[in-house]
């Protein structure tokens, strides 16, 4: 733990180049808990739902490429028992349908909007170029929509002169020149994205490659997918809005895959879990019944060696790919639980074995160990709140002010200091994690990440190389109402 002296030393540099401190944060957890108005579902009674996996097309003006089409459009679900939900869904579900690419295989993404506000998607984790990424102002308007300012409330809006918009369409193109990770994709409006993923707009999107293949680990409907987001209800069914909770909404309901604490049937054998953490604020420690999680893989794909946990903290946005083995405990149920809040995630109902001839090796793939002596440039980064809203640097997100112009194919080593807890997002680079209040990188921090949860009070070190493309993207708080409430910045690749 870093001392106080230790820790007004790293913000003494920090200030010396010219940053504002931060208000030393508390230790409690981020955000406002929005209570529902209905009775909360009895826990365990709900089936786990498999969102389904599209089949990849061909498009004349994409020759090589798997092609998809997803419509976002409005539907109502029973998530509780007797009442519907209105939902922006990708496809007409809640996860959106998973898009499985392959690595090398260019991916291209229509998204047609049918919803009654913008879009603009961001496939998160997505090694792609600028007018892909899903820039919070490159807005995707429905055909009849009477376009104005929307931003969270109170929040005020910013013109873009660069911003590309389309209406009633955009493709989006994704060369997948990138290794096996577990991506996921989401709403990115600017002052909007809080209320976008809320009410629907997110979904996995998988890559896989040779190396993963080629290892023994679960597949087929032994890997399973798992996006977990907590939500609040009207007394009619409907989600309780989001938008007025500053510090970061927080839901009394958990949902996985949509349903609310459900529950899954499996076979006394390893499985592999994908767990994404796709709430606005909520982080969770995730904890088995005392079953241990093999770590396998991060945000980026495989770790190099596979890592032992107890728990797993997962921050907003955060992956994290673990192997769980139910083997002699068959006839039991073993629940996923969150330590930090004490109540449960779902439940586990464990059958007969399986012939099983999976493993988990104890070499899984190569990443080169980054070292700072590599970087050429260091930046400073403080994330904090201010009298009315959260910012970077003391500044309001401004999407043609750039706070960083990386050079392309140059190290740089970012330094980032936190008021508050801060599930800090960039776009376009992996980033391995070089320090916490002075020392190692934390249990999680493992391997390739887009996504560093930052505690209270923290400074932390990430080097990152940016390669292949130009232009604009972004660093922010994946708290989404911090995101909208303007704690992002624009990046500007060189």
């Amino acid at each position: 733990m870093i001392t106080r002296r230790q820790l007004l030393g790293y913000l003494g540099g920090v200030a010396a180049m010219g940053v504002g401190l931060p208000l030393l944060g508390g230790t409690t957890e981020p955000g406002t808990l929005i209570p529902s108005l209905l009775p909360l579902p009895t826990p365990f009674r709900a089936r786990l739902p498999i969102p389904r996996t599209l089949t990849p097309g061909r498009h004349p003006e994409h020759p090589g490429a798997d092609y998809y089409e997803i419509v976002d459009q409005v539907v109502a679900h029973e998530i509780i028992p007797g009442v519907k939900t209105r939902l922006w869904a990708p496809g007409g579900t809640f996860p959106g349908p998973t898009i499985v690419s392959r690595s090398g295989r260019p991916t291209v993404v229509r998204r047609i909007n049918r919803l009654p506000v913008p879009t603009v998607n961001h496939l998160h984790g997505g090694h792609v170029p600028a007018d892909s990424d899903g820039f919070p102002t490159d807005l995707v308007f429905p055909l009849d929509y009477e376009p104005e300012h929307e931003s969270m409330a109170g929040m005020p809006m910013v013109e873009d002169p660069s911003a590309v918009t389309t209406v009633g369409h955009r493709d989006y193109v994704y060369p997948m020149n990138q290794r096996a990770a577990t991506l996921w994709y989401h709403d990115h409006r600017m002052g909007a994205t809080g209320t976008d993923v809320w009410n629907g707009l997110a979904g996995f999107h998988l890559i896989r490659d040779d190396e993963e293949q080629a290892l023994p680990l679960p597949s087929g409907d032994r890997d399973i997918p798992l996006m977990v987001a907590d939500r609040s209800f009207n007394r009619d069914g409907s989600f309780r809005s989001p938008d007025t909770a500053m510090d970061g909404a927080l839901g009394d309901v958990i949902l996985v895959n949509g349903a609310p604490w459900p529950v899954a049937d499996v076979h006394a054998c390893r499985y592999r879990l994908r767990l994404l953490n796709a709430s606005n604020a909520r982080r969770y420690r995730f904890a088995l019944g005392g079953l241990p999680f093999v770590q396998i893989g991060s945000d980026g794909g495989l770790l190099e060696r596979p890592l032992t946990h107890s728990t797993v903290d997962v921050a907003p946005a955060e992956r994290f790919d673990v192997i769980v083995d139910f083997s002699g405990h068959q006839g039991r149920s073993v629940t996923l639980t969150d330590e930090l809040d004490g109540g449960p995630i779902m439940r586990f109902r464990v059958g007969d074995p399986l012939p099983d001839r999976t493993d988990v090796p104890d070499r899984l793939s190569e990443v080169p160990l980054l070292r700072r002596e590599q970087a050429a440039v260091i930046r400073e980064f403080a994330f904090q709140k201010g009298p009315r809203y959260w910012g970077i640097n003391g500044e309001l997100f401004d999407p043609t002010k750039p706070i960083a112009t990386p050079r392309l194919g140059e190290y740089e080593i970012w330094r980032l200091v936190t008021d508050f807890h801060h599930p800090v997002h960039l776009h376009l680079a992996q980033f391995q994690v070089l320090s916490r209040n002075g020392k190692g990188p934390g249990p999680a921090d493992a391997g390739w990440k887009d996504t560093i949860d930052l505690r209270p009070a923290e400074v932390a070190e990430i080097i990152v190389r940016f390669t292949d493309y130009r232009g604009r993207y972004v660093l922010h708080c994946h708290n989404l109402e911090h995101e909208d409430m303007a704690m992002m910045a624009l990046v500007t690749v060189v």
